[in-house]
């Protein structure tokens, strides 16, 4: 994209800055949107990501590293 131009985030369509995408959907996501996954440290949007309530607490886990927390 040029220069100057701001990308709207796919979940709360505020502006998003052009760096921060879904590495799972590559869809934009501000910084208030976006997850880490604990398990590989993926920026992941709302979407693409699901929150493990297990023994250790809350856990943020990307679609992919879910499937293997079963």
């Amino acid at each position: 994209p040029p220069v100057g131009v701001s990308k709207a985030c796919s979940s709360c369509v505020r502006t998003a800055d052009v760096k921060e995408a879904c590495t799972q959907c590559d869809q934009f996501i501000c910084q208030n949107c976006s997850r880490l996954c604990s398990c590989c440290n993926a920026v992941t949007c709302s979407l693409c990501s699901t929150i493990d309530y297990g023994d250790v607490g809350e856990q943020v886990l990307c679609n992919g590293c879910s499937i293997f927390q079963v």
